[in-house]
Parts: structure tokens; C-alpha cells; sequence
């Protein structure tokens, strides 16, 4: 294995000086680069156009060095969608030291994450998980953090300690990347600044090395940067629902601003919840409210799944690492959610090889040919 000695900047974000503030309008009118190159260099060996594949091969998110793809853990104390139990917790361990041992370093929460007593426990058992590591793990591992725009955070600081209440479940001083789950524009449009502020607060403070946000659209994601900008923080990451399934003109216009701006895309639901697999099939579907969505789904999306599938079968992989590894190839990081140390090592096996242009085509092909696409999130703007 060579030895890799330096890392890509294609995530880069540097702290914008306020005197020479340039609109992220203008940045997007005027932008002519196309999404940038990602490159390695080896020892005895070329530099390697294309996404990076390997997990200790890291990519530039911002300030931080994070692996090619995250681990999400949405379903870390979910009983309702996933089916959690705390006797899962050993299971979800083991799956967290795999990940670590595999140079996976970033990982995908939020405070939301648990249903009733359990709320908050994926930060918890992150917490924990980092805690009883290996040595020093705790100064390797980027978490990204959610924090809800619930209704009653009405203040900047209200939103700041939300961030105090993430780090004491977490047991860490600092988070990685600190992000605003969802923006409030389409029914509280006012509550939006003070969470704005509420970022730049958690920023100056250093309670977060750098702050993102998810399930905001292009025109929301224009706004936020033009705001943090003006205040002298940069904003590294959006967060988005990001698959073969949701790749429709408000995702690629939103990559497309994400690529001018130079913010980072993280992709979540990239199996698309689990659809893209080729577990399911409307004779077999999953229990509880994924199973009465993939009712409505799976009957219109056998073009996409064949064409997963044939791939799949020609490359010697699974249909689930030919949907991960399409969301590397498009730029961005997918964060899959693992609750198994299997689901882990399947997940693992996207990285370390590319598809091909070909293939990427008839992929999108296929996709376009679907009759149904996936719901947004409801949280989703414009």
C-alpha cells in the first residue's frame, strides 16, 4: 500500500475577509470552474485524477480532514423507523470500532436523533463509543452535529445551548462540524436569523470547528452564505438528500452552487433508506413506516434497480456499493447509516475502486426511466 503524504483541498472553505466580501450570487453568476479534481500523491506514483476512494485517503471538509464517506447514525436509539433496542448497543460498538479500524473518521448525528426517553441517545452512544476507543480516537473522529430548529429556540442563545447540551452527551469539548438541521423559511421565517446567529455565536465561541447546514435548497443556501459571510464564517458544509433516487434539477442545482461556493455536499440516504439495496421487494418489505413507503416506490423503480443490479453483478460488488460509490464519483460524501457490523463492511467495499463513465450514464439513465423518485424530506426548501 503506498504511503499517501498529502490531501485534497476540493472541500476547502477558507474564513472570507469582510472587506473583500463577494456575493455568493455573484459567485454563482460568475463561477466558470467545474467541480474541482480530486488527487492524491504517492510514493512512486502519479498523482490520480477522481474522487478518493480510500478511507485514509482524506478529503478537505473546511478545516477539517474527514474519510471519503461517513457512517450516519439516524437509527442509533430510533425505535419507531429502525427498530432500536439498547441491547443493540454492543452490536453498535463492535460496528463503531470497525468503522475506526478502517480509518472511517467522520460521523452524521443530530440532538433529534431518539425517539421519547431516548432522545439524544445517537450522540450518547457516540459519545460513549469514543470514550472506550482506541487511544487518541477522540483526536481523529469529526462529528457532525444537527441541532433541530425547534420552535421554542427563538434565540441566538437558546441555539447556543442546544450546541452546550450536544457536547455534554457527547463528552467532547468541541464538536467538528456543527449544523442547523433544517431551516425555518417556509413557516417561521423570522426564527431563521436568530439561528443564523445562533451559528455564528457556537463559531466565535469554539464550540464548533466549523458550521454546516442540512435540507436547505439553492436559494435558502445562497442566503445563508451571503449571511455567515458577512460575518466572517465560512460555511463548509450543506447537508442534503442525495441518490440515485433524488437527483432531480433542485439536488444538481444545489451541487452546482455547492461546487462555486466551495461548500462541501454530504449526502445522506444514499441506499435511498434502504430501496436501493435489492433487499426489498413488495413482497418483502421492511416493518413499520418505511414498508407502507416502499409500497408506493418499489413498483416503479425496476429500471433503476436492474440497472444496479447488472452492474453490480458485472463489477462483483452489491447493488448497495454501486449506489455509494455513484455519490462519490458525483463529488459529494455519503454518510450511509450502519447499525451492523455487516451493514459496515458492505458499506466499506464502495470505496477503493471508481465507476466508469459509461456506467455513471446508464445509472442516470435508468434513474430518469423510474416512474417514482423518493419524498423529500418535508423540511426540504427551496
Amino acid at each position: 500500500m503506498a504511503l499517501i503524504t498529502s490531501t485534497t483541498s476540493a472541500f476547502s472553505c477558507a474564513v472570507p475577509r469582510r472587506q473583500t466580501s463577494t456575493s455568493a450570487a455573484a459567485a454563482v453568476a460568475t463561477s466558470t470552474r467545474s467541480w474541482p479534481s480530486f488527487s492524491s500523491t504517492t510514493l512512486n506514483s502519479p498523482p490520480r485524477l477522481g474522487p478518493r476512494f480510500w478511507p485514509w485517503e482524506k478529503v478537505k471538509l473546511g478545516p477539517l480532514s474527514v474519510s471519503p464517506m461517513g457512517f450516519g447514525t439516524w437509527a442509533w436509539g430510533n425505535q419507531l423507523l429502525w427498530g432500536y433496542r439498547e441491547e443493540m448497543d454492543s452490536v453498535l460498538q463492535e460496528t463503531f470500532n470497525l468503522a475506526i479500524r478502517n480509518g472511517i473518521n467522520l460521523f452524521d448525528t443530530a440532538d433529534s436523533y431518539g425517539t421519547g426517553r431516548l432522545n439524544g441517545q445517537s450522540e450518547r452512544l457516540l459519545g460513549k463509543f469514543i470514550r472506550q476507543g482506541p487511544n487518541k480516537v477522540q483526536d481523529k473522529i469529526v462529528i457532525a452535529t444537527k441541532f433541530a430548529a425547534y420552535p421554542w429556540r427563538l434565540t441566538a442563545g437558546q441555539f447556543v445551548k442546544a450546541c452546550e447540551s450536544s457536547l455534554d452527551r457527547l463528552q467532547l469539548e468541541q464538536i467538528g462540524i456543527g449544523q442547523l438541521h433544517w431551516s425555518t423559511a417556509n413557516y417561521a421565517p423570522l426564527q431563521e436569523k436568530a439561528l443564523w446567529d445562533g451559528l455564528v455565536a457556537m463559531y466565535e465561541k469554539g464550540l464548533v470547528r466549523a458550521v454546516g447546514v442540512s435540507n436547505y435548497g439553492p436559494k435558502q443556501l445562497i442566503k445563508i452564505y451571503d449571511y455567515l459571510n458577512s460575518r466572517g464564517v465560512p460555511l463548509c458544509s450543506a447537508q442534503v438528500q442525495f441518490s440515485l433516487l433524488s437527483m432531480g434539477p433542485e439536488q444538481m442545482e444545489l451541487k452546482a452552487i455547492s461546487n462555486s461556493l466551495g461548500i462541501g455536499l454530504i449526502s445522506y440516504s444514499p441506499l435511498g433508506l434502504g430501496m436501493l439495496t435489492g433487499k426489498y421487494s413488495t413482497s418483502n418489505l421492511p416493518r413499520g413506516p418505511r414498508g407502507l413507503l416502499f409500497r408506493q416506490i418499489l413498483p416503479g423503480l425496476n429500471p433503476l434497480l436492474n440497472s444496479l443490479r447488472e452492474i453490480a453483478q458485472r463489477r462483483g460488488k452489491t447493488m448497495s456499493q454501486i449506489a455509494i460509490n455513484w455519490c462519490i464519483c458525483k463529488g459529494t460524501i455519503p454518510i450511509p447509516g450502519v447499525k451492523t457490523v455487516e451493514q459496515a463492511e458492505e458499506n466499506l467495499g464502495s470505496l477503493g475502486w471508481r465507476l466508469s463513465s459509461d456506467e455513471i450514464f446508464e445509472l442516470e439513465t435508468a434513474a430518469e426511466e423510474s416512474p417514482r423518485k423518493m419524498i423529500q424530506n418535508i423540511f426540504q426548501t427551496r
